[in-house]
């Protein structure tokens, strides 16, 4: 017995780093997954990846851009056609873009707003509704350590995420009648493309790079490293389960420890 056995849950920006182990992890706990992406060549890799290992009827690739309501509105329909349902969100995809605050260009923070805030807003909007048609079920939104504090060069991305916990607590609230549990994931640093971008470029050695931010994060982090995208995919999986059935609203920290010897208000 796995422990979403029976759950169809929508997962975005599942292609690739913290979303793609989270579908991959929520497939081999009995999902069906949606696996949601603007990478199409990815997510479809990843779908069918997931269908040769868990069975041809447990993952199905939409195309979604977050920011759009006909996306999300296409990405619903996918997921009832294929499983009949949706009782599961993870709003999973953002854009992480470094510069100083006074040097931001205003397209630059409308972008990052447009894809994590507004992304996650919509996805809320969406997908409520038919999670609680099903029955309840979770949503799962991802914030980050920046949420909590302050971090120089990323404004536009930490203003976000700040805001990101505020929806989180206020659909908690609205939502509970609908028996919808509605948390929020706080990572920091992981190792994905997100974070090394050299991931992504051909001429650079990722390796390199890798080993680079290992070294900062073994100064900056109490445990002495970056974490995986399999740790935070483990805890959006307890979050999404019934071993969290009494919790919601809450933002859940992940960074090694990082916010341990940080002042937060």
């Amino acid at each position: 017995m796995g422990k979403l056995d029976g759950r169809v849950i929508i997962v975005t920006g599942a292609a690739r780093g913290q979303g793609e182990q989270e579908a991959r992890l929520f497939a081999a706990e009995g999902a069906k997954v949606v696996v949601a992406d603007v990478l199409d060549a990815q997510g479809e890799a990843l779908a069918k990846e997931i269908g040769e290992e868990r069975g041809a009827d447990v993952a199905a690739y939409v195309h979604l851009d977050v920011g759009r309501e006909e996306d999300w509105r296409a990405a619903v329909a996918t997921a009832k056609d294929a499983f009949g349902k949706v009782d599961g969100l993870v709003n999973n995809a953002g854009i992480l873009r470094f510069n100083e605050l006074i040097n931001t260009p205003l397209e630059e923070f409308q972008q990052i707003i447009q894809v994590n805030q507004i992304g996650c807003f919509l996805g809320i909007r969406t997908v409520a509704p038919e999670i609680g048609a099903a029955g309840g079920g979770t949503i799962v939104n991802t914030a980050s350590y920046t949420a909590l504090t302050g971090m120089a060069y990323v404004g536009a991305y930490a203003a976000t995420k700040h805001a990101i916990l505020g929806l989180t607590r206020v659909a908690a609230l609205e939502l509970a009648e609908r028996n919808i549990r509605v948390n929020a994931i706080c990572p920091g640093a992981v190792d994905t493309p997100m974070t090394n971008p050299a991931r992504l470029d051909p001429g650079a050695d990722p390796e390199a790079a890798r080993e680079a931010v290992a070294e900062l994060y073994k100064k900056l982090v109490p445990l002495g490293r970056v974490g995986r995208p399999e740790e935070i995919a483990a805890l959006a999986l307890f979050l999404t389960g019934d071993d969290s059935s009494y919790i919601t609203g809450q933002p859940f920290v992940i960074d090694g420890g990082w916010l341990a010897g940080v002042s937060v208000i």
